[in-house]
């Protein structure tokens, strides 16, 4: 470590206090990575590392590893809107940069990083769980997103405090630039709560109502949940269902606003409007009878009403979801069930669902309810994409009329057997989407010679977020 000098007597204890705003930000660094790295406190940076908080006014709580970021804050509500945005880049004032606000995001942010990434071993409880789950929320925050934006994608589901933004952004904070972030981020922390659900003894938490009531839903945890329903009887089966019907209530809400605005089929005027009150079109109404005006009066007399045109063209668009359910693919099952469910609400949509592993399941009957579709689904297993296609192609009955999304990481057994039978989908006039990963976080593995061929036939594989899925299926169904 570089030295770093101090002056005496600048804590009330007598502490030495760094006696640059450099050198405390360094303090404060250095203590973070001793913490991160060494389990074993480091006397000499603790206590100076007091001295710094107290001598910049934040309370001492921020350096406690047992404090939740949520306990500090409630403690100190002032601290809420500091940590909003407080790891997004900012301009310099006419290049000059503040080195005293330096030392106090140092504080703040070693307080969130510190909380996320050192979490221990042995059991957790539900309670540890919650708690790193609340604080990776902060840290989702710190970085100018909503709660949840960076794991599940639920958009704000997790828990929110004082001051964000419709954007999720801070008060007055633009949002920053996370297209590089995200990818890196988002599966670290998807990865670090899965390992936090793995240490827990989930079974005896769900068969404790008061322990399950804590357990917060998220991917981790539903993966865990799908993974082990078959063992689970009773209370613990009970309490893994409401976990799971909450999580899909969550993520529904979400993607319910990104899909809402599609409208299927255009208008058909040739069908007369339905003369009801909610069809009256006003505004058009006034001014085709403005004729009538009456200005001695001052009343427009209407002679004729007029209604919006709300019929659409009856045909109706058939859409194919196919979805891997081996245990790589867990979160494209879950996000995708949930979308088709979506789309199935929608009017004109005939929705087919289909899951695969080494065999095929037709869940066409569930469609509609991604909780029932996800109870059926056996995740694990190899992968052999013909079964599915067995049960595809059949359903494709009128190919201009017919999308057929395809969710895979396409390691598969039978390579040459299966994109043949998907390029002659896409030869026939149907629109063949492939996905190779519809998370939140945008992260995915997409066999490489199935990603050239795709690319090649003019398919391109989908890869990110799966706004991007959302977006494809608009176009075509409206």
């Amino acid at each position: 470590m570089s030295e770093v000098s101090v002056v005496e007597g600048g804590a009330e204890d007598g502490t030495p206090v760094p006696d640059s705003d450099e050198n405390r930000r360094q303090v404060l660094y250095w203590r973070l990575l001793a913490r991160l790295f060494d389990p074993e406190e480091q006397a000499s940076l603790e206590s100076a590392s007091v001295a710094v908080v107290e001598d910049i006014g934040l309370p001492v709580a921020l350096l406690d590893p047992a404090a939740s970021v949520d306990s500090v804050v409630q403690r100190h509500p002032e601290l809420a809107a500091e940590f909003d945005g407080l790891m997004t880049p900012e301009p310099d004032a006419d290049g000059e940069r503040d080195r005293a606000a330096e030392v106090r995001r140092a504080a703040l942010a070693s307080k969130v990083l510190l909380n996320i990434f050192s979490t221990g071993s042995g059991t957790v409880t539900a309670e540890q769980l919650a708690r790193w789950q609340s604080d990776a929320g902060w840290l989702e925050r710190a970085l100018g997103c909503r709660p949840g934006d960076l794991r599940g994608g639920r958009g704000g589901a997790g828990r929110a405090g004082a001051g964000v933004s419709p954007t999720g952004t801070g008060v007055g904070t633009p949002a920053p630039d996370l297209s590089r972030l995200i990818p890196e981020i988002g599966p670290e922390l998807g990865s670090i709560e899965a390992g936090l659900v793995q240490r827990m003894h989930l079974r005896e938490v769900l068969a404790d109502p008061a322990l399950a009531s804590r357990l917060t839903p998220s991917m981790s945890l539903i993966e865990q949940l799908l993974r082990d329903k078959n063992n689970l009887s009773g209370v613990a089966l009970a309490n893994a269902k409401a976990l799971i019907r909450r999580y899909v209530d969550e993520v529904t809400e979400v993607l319910r606003t990104q899909v809402e605005k599609a409208s299927v089929g255009e208008l058909d005027r040739s069908v007369p409007p339905k003369r009801v009150f909610r069809n009256l079109d006003l505004n058009r109404t006034i001014w085709k009878n403005l004729t009538n005006w009456d200005p001695e009066e001052e009343r427009l007399y209407v002679d004729r009403l007029y209604y919006r045109h709300t019929s659409r063209k009856t045909t109706p668009q058939r859409l194919i979801v196919v979805v891997d359910q081996s245990g790589s693919m867990v979160d494209s099952m879950v996000n995708c069930t949930i979308l088709a469910s979506i789309f199935a609400g929608l009017p004109k949509v005939d929705v087919h669902l289909i899951a695969y592993d080494t065999q095929a399941l037709d869940l066409t009957p569930w469609a509609h309810d991604p909780f029932e579709t996800l109870l059926r689904t056996q995740l694990g297993g190899g992968t052999d994409g013909t079964v599915a296609m067995a049960l595809a192609q059949p359903k494709i009955a009128e190919p201009r009329n017919t999308v057929v999304v395809w969710i895979s990481d396409f390691y598969e057994w039978r390579t040459d057997e299966l994109f043949e039978s998907m390029a002659a989908i896409h030869r026939s006039g149907s629109k063949f989407i492939p996905v190779g990963s519809v998370t939140s976080s945008g992260r995915g593995s997409v066999n490489p010679w199935f990603r050239e061929k795709f690319k090649d036939l003019g398919t391109p594989v989908i890869s990110g977020h799966i706004k991007k899925l959302v977006h494809e299926l608009k176009t075509f169904l409206t």
